[in-house]
């Protein structure tokens, strides 16, 4: 073989192993009711091994306390503020029963289907509603979206798991979940994955902080370290494939018994974020992200640009890249509003946008207005409002990495009618 053709080749070689990126594939597991201090007190060897390789940081759900975003810490409202990337104010799921989410506010499988359509997309959950409410699947509401993989409903089995009242038919239909997200991983390799496991939270409300709780809490770890080696193996196997993993829970325990969850307690709102994620950013290790942010990380690593009208009300900020701020915070007195925000780069100008309709959420678009241009560093601006006489506004702080947004607003409650003006 002549030597240039061999130098070419060899070039070529080099290009096809390191030049090509590799495909992202994303597993999200949101295991019930288990708050940080738990977390941080209990042996969990296999999140470990995975905060080992990309990190771990306390978070939050619940929303703004006592602000126009409170949010209750129940279950399925804390899976919907992670599949939507916002609070209740804006996906309406307030309790168990699910009643009337509002599927405008899209959630990371429907963002996916939209860009991507021929996305895998799989559910290993131990409750059916996952999927069939929150998620939507065949609802005209979400244009009928299909999971391509899923496991569960296995709640409604009483033949091959029988219900008993310990809840151990609970603990094997998890055991069953995970084993077919492991078998499903490491054969299909699904783009996009949520994996739900509940005994944790079956075992807290019978027993509180007490030993079955945390023997829960060491087989949830057991299961985690089944996902994750199944993520590995895959990878060996596959190595142009880079798989991502963000496990959390939907809300922490009240803190005299451990057995309730609903309130506003520091540790009914005190949760974590364990992923093997890299790039992590300083939002993550020094601030303390809601679960809300989960989302948009998610779809930065993929690549995934929502439009601009899904973008402004996100309420997360993304875990990984530069993002410029965060935390924005608003108050009215008079016919001003005082808006604040956090400056995690102090170069550059924020541009602050103005809304007093909420047409989003009704399938529409909002009429913004640009009314201020500040320095990032300033962290804070009065807005005069006189001109845009309303009870309510949707502030949008857009910098050069991310945009946060804040509501000035009536308190809402479940079913809540918002009233918005318009600016003419």
């Amino acid at each position: 073989m002549k030597p240039l053709l061999t130098g070419w080749l060899l070039l070529l070689g080099i290009f096809l192993t390191y030049g090509q990126q590799k495909k992202v594939k994303t597993v999200f597991v949101i295991v019930d009711g288990i708050s940080a201090d738990v977390i941080e007190h209990r042996s969990t060897p296999n999140l470990d091994a995975v905060a080992k390789v990309g990190g771990y940081a306390r978070a939050y759900v619940g929303g703004e306390k006592d602000g126009y975003s409170h949010t209750p810490t129940i279950s399925a409202v804390g899976y919907n503020s992670l599949l939507t990337g916002t609070w209740t104010n804006k996906h309406n799921v307030w309790d168990n029963d699910i009643k009337a989410p509002n599927y405008n506010y899209p959630t990371v499988f429907k963002l996916f289907r939209e860009q991507r359509p021929d996305t895998k997309m799989a559910i290993f959950s131990t409750w059916e509603d996952n999927r069939t409410k929150l998620i939507g699947e065949g609802l005209p509401e979400t244009d009928h979206i299909k999971m391509d993989l899923k496991f569960d409903g296995y709640e409604l089995d009483t033949v091959s798991f029988p219900h008993d009242p310990q809840s151990d038919y609970i603990r094997e239909i998890d055991q069953y979940v995970v084993s077919k997200a492991v078998e499903t991983i490491k054969e299909e390799g699904p783009d996009l994955s949520w994996v739900y496991l509940q005994y944790t939270d079956d075992m807290g409300h019978k027993y509180g902080d007490s030993v079955p709780f945390y023997k829960a809490v060491q087989l949830m770890d057991e299961q985690i370290g089944s996902i994750w080696k199944a993520l590995q193996d895959r990878m060996q196997r596959y190595n142009n494939e880079d798989w991502q993993v963000y496990i959390t829970t939907d809300h922490g325990r009240d803190g005299v018994s451990g057995k309730h969850h609903g309130g506003q307690s520091e540790r009914e709102r005190l949760t974590w974020i364990v992923t093997n994620v890299q790039g992590l950013n300083d939002y993550f290790y020094t601030h303390t992200p809601g679960i809300v942010s989960i989302l948009p990380t998610i779809l930065r690593s993929h690549r995934i640009t929502p439009s601009k009208e899904q973008l402004w009300e996100l309420d997360g900020v993304p875990l990984i890249g530069e993002v410029s701020i965060a935390n924005a915070k608003a108050t009215r007195q008079g016919d001003g509003i005082h808006l604040s925000w956090e400056a995690l780069r102090k170069k550059g100008k924020v541009r602050i946008w103005l809304s007093t309709t909420n047409n989003y959420a009704e399938g529409g678009k909002d009429n913004y207005i640009l009314v201020d241009k500040v320095r990032a560093g300033k962290g804070k601006a009065t807005l005069n409002v006189e001109e845009w006489p309303s009870d309510s506004y949707k502030i949008v702080i857009e910098g050069k990495n991310n945009s946060i947004n804040t509501w000035v607003s009536n308190f809402f409650q479940p079913s809540a009618t918002v009233h918005f003006g318009n600016i003419d």
